[in-house]
């Protein structure tokens, strides 16, 4: 969950870290800090909170560092509150370190090095790894490196150095991201390359149990036997303006009006003469026409993405999908079998639970498919299939373009199932392809009004608690809706099928109380209004997303935004832009960072 940096050069570096530990801020902002080789000595400095509110200030009261290697590090906490002491990076004045992920044994490692002698300062799990660092350290880094790596269990990445090692980091990894950039003249880690984007777009991927060893000759690669590895160098796609705002105020605004470009990215190459074609990832018709059922399995708004494809595949493909939450369907002992289709879902590639469901369903014989937007991931390495979405780099915690690109990978995925399985004639197929491809420009209009989404806002900004209502796609809609909504507003939101509101739901409904209805689908729109009018009869104040074409009348809803004409199938595409932009401009409303949630993190690496 944490952001780690590391950088060997030429350059003064306390302002290189600085700047790409505020590009990994989206995976925690607990608290930041750097360990510099100054002189002859390691010099650390750290701070609790976000990284200009704490370790900036920090640093502007130093004198000016001119060290030119060192290490830094972005906290979610997980073993102790957010403190200055709890901060990284951990050391003792000889070794400093800064960790990623979780160390599950740290307790018997602590209690054995207490033993010992040691004494511990912090509340982390961390601070056990600098220790055993120490206690095994005997003038060879290396050696300490794999006999403290043979104890520790869990997930971690690390960023190590030695105070007898100028200007030399070690870097290991198990399970969490790490990759290891290669410049002119110098060389960086760094948990994802949008960290260092403004210095190279070249890297390398240390694997599980590999050690990485970055001096002025460049970065070097071991096994634990200390035999070189030679490794392929990547270059990433992205550049420097797609991890920068813009002129926007936040990047989740601007990663909002970026889905269109982000659809077109996406569907474009998977679309051959009008059909579907995801033969790039080896999903054939023969197999597509083989799988009994399929399990989408995935964490949050990408789960939310797995549902809208449930409605969709089981409405057009006529098989059974089962969407579980990836913590649930790791430990409930699901029935999958080798003709089954499970297919992970994650923005990042690196989220654990979804990784170890991935584990889980492979070991059950069923074929795994990844739909992920990091290339190299952990989940897409492993899984059987991916397709890569093309967001982009996405930095706002509250994810908004990569659950819309995961959306139209389950409609391609969708329509070429229905139509190798005949459930679907080519006609009907070209068409939704062809509903699909306009969608971008349908986006487009619905952005280019957010006024009606702002009033909306700021109809909740005082409300303690809403509801967001709604059958069907609708239904699958509203729940990322009013996840968007607590994210970065912090009001009690929750989502409920629109017709089980009289099963108890409609007993909290107060007067004035929100309630955010979605009201697109055709076949169910009556029904939808029908509920509508019972939460106004009750006191509710009802804000409803509706197509232009069809709309409540003024007895069920008293603020109505409209979105553009599209197959029902498609609509959850342009209805969950409105809900997107209520959650924004609630937040920005409420004062809130929008960008980065209280107590969030972007990418889940541990449990």
């Amino acid at each position: 969950m944490c952001g780690i940096v590391g950088f060997v050069g030429k350059k003064a570096c306390a302002d290189i870290l600085v700047k790409a530990l505020k590009r990994l801020e989206y995976r925690g902002y607990d608290s930041a800090g750097i360990a510099v080789f100054e002189g002859d000595s390691l010099k650390t400095v750290k701070a609790k909170g976000k990284i200009d509110e704490g370790l900036v200030r920090k640093l502007s009261e130093e004198t000016p560092l001119t060290a030119t290697a060192g290490i830094g590090h972005t906290r979610w906490a997980t073993h102790g509150e957010p403190s200055d002491i709890n901060s990284h990076p951990i050391g003792n004045g000889r070794i400093s370190i800064v960790h990623n992920g979780i160390i599950e044994n740290y307790r018997k490692i602590k209690e054995f090095l207490i033993s010992k002698g040691y004494v511990f300062e912090s509340e982390t799990d961390t601070e056990t790894v600098a220790k055993l660092l120490d206690y095994y350290y005997k003038g060879d880094p290396m050696e300490a490196i794999v006999k403290t790596a043979a104890e520790i269990e869990g997930s971690f990445a690390l960023g190590i150095i030695f105070k007898d090692f100028k200007n030399t980091i070690f870097a290991i990894r198990r399970e969490s991201p790490l990759i290891v950039g290669k410049g002119e003249g110098e060389s960086f880690i760094a948990s994802d390359v949008t960290a260092i984007l403004d210095h190279t777009k070249d890297y390398y991927l240390l694997e599980h149990n590999e050690i990485a060893r970055l001096d002025e000759n460049g970065a070097r690669f071991f096994d634990f036997n200390g035999n070189v590895i030679e490794k392929a160098l990547h270059t990433a796609d992205w550049d420097l303006d797609a991890a920068e705002k813009g002129g926007y105020k936040f990047f989740m605004l601007k990663e909002i009006h970026e889905q269109p470009e982000a659809i077109r990215k996406t569907i474009t190459p998977r679309i051959s003469d009008g059909m579907p074609d995801l033969s790039e990832c080896g999903l054939t018709p023969e197999k597509l026409r083989g799988y009994k059922n399929i399990f989408v399995v995935a964490c949050g708004t990408a789960m939310h993405a797995g549902l809208v494809g449930k409605y969709v595949v089981e409405r057009i493909g006529r098989i059974p999908v089962t969407v579980e939450v990836a913590s649930e369907f790791r430990y409930r002992n699901p029935i999958v079998s080798p003709d089954d289709l499970v297919i992970l879902v994650s923005q990042s590639g690196e989220t654990a639970d979804t990784h170890a469901a991935l584990t889980l369903a492979k070991d059950m014989g069923a074929e795994t498919l990844a739909i992920v937007n990091a290339k190299g991931s952990k989940i897409a390495r492993d899984a059987d299939m991916v397709i890569y979405t093309h967001a982009g780099p996405e930095l706002a915690v509250a994810s908004t373009k990569a659950y819309m690109v995961q959306l139209a990978v389950f409609y391609l995925f969708a329509f070429e199932l229905a139509w190798a399985r005949n459930a679907i004639s080519e006609e009907k197929c070209r068409s939704l392809v062809k509903g699909l491809e306009e969608m971008p420009a349908l986006i487009e209009k619905v952005l280019e009004k957010p006024d009606s989404s702002q009033f909306a806002a700021s109809k909740l900004v005082a409300a303690e608690n809403l509801l967001y209502i709604g059958r069907g796609l609708d239904y699958a809609l509203s729940m990322e809706g009013s996840l968007k909504l607590k994210e970065v507003s912090y009001i009690h939101s929750e989502s409920y099928a629109a017709g089980e509101l009289k099963h108890g739901t409609i007993s909290l409904i107060t007067e004035g109380m929100p309630v955010i209805s979605v009201a697109t689908q055709t076949d169910v729109f009556d029904k939808t209004v029908s509920n509508i009018k019972e939460v106004k009869t009750r006191g509710a104040y009802n804000i409803v997303v509706a197509r232009e074409s069809r709309q409540p009348g003024s007895d069920a809803a008293d603020f109505i935004i409209t979105v553009p004409e599209t197959d029902d199938i498609l609509m959850p595409m342009l209805a969950v832009v409105p809900l997107q932009l209520i959650a924004y401009y609630t937040g920005d409303l409420k004062g809130n960072d929008v960008d980065k949630p209280r107590n969030l993190a972007k990418s889940v690496t541990v449990e």
